[in-house]
């Protein structure tokens, strides 16, 4: 029984030791807080896992909005009245603001964006936001209606109408 003892009291000081240690890091301002700095060990790595398992269960969420041309005309209103400062519209270079966020959000209409996504995740996404990255939740800003058809544009911009574009570039 001694020796587990002394394993236990050994796991327990190390732990106290690693806890002070953080405490010290962060209370005297040695932790990468600028947005230019580089992550912290691990940082990158806990977020994502956490936040790409919590998606992953949105993403069989069906949508009750339809990706037709007056849904997809009204994402995109949406989306450059609420979503183009930080993730860009087709055609243009990031914006000043986008250009200074850590981490980057994503330029959503370069490349493939979020087109291979499910509606539901995406949808998860703009309702919640994420922590600690800038994204904001819209829940108390849009309706759930509003949050779909912006999700349905993203998920369809790959193939919009010239219509829908020219929404995006008023």
């Amino acid at each position: 029984m001694t020796i587990w003892k002394g394993v236990a009291v050994g796991f327990l000081v190390a732990l106290l030791f690693l806890a002070f240690g953080a405490w010290l890091f962060f209370g005297m301002g040695l932790a990468p807080v600028a947005t230019a700095s580089d992550p912290m060990p691990f940082e990158t790595y806990l977020a994502h896992r956490g936040l790409k398992a919590v998606v992953h269960r949105a993403s069989a969420t069906p949508s009750p909005v339809e990706p037709n041309e007056t849904n997809l005309k009204a994402g995109a209103a949406l989306y450059r009245m609420n979503c183009a400062v930080c993730h860009g519209l087709p055609g243009l270079p990031a914006s000043a603001i986008s250009l200074g966020m850590f981490p980057k959000p994503p330029q959503l209409f370069k490349g493939k964006g979020v087109t291979d996504d499910p509606v539901g995740e995406t949808f998860w996404l703009v309702r919640n936001g994420i922590r600690l990255s800038g994204m904001p939740g819209f829940r108390d800003s849009l309706s759930d209606t509003e949050m779909w058809q912006v999700s349905q544009l993203l998920a369809h911009a790959g193939k919009l109408s010239d219509d829908v574009k020219s929404e995006l570039h008023p």
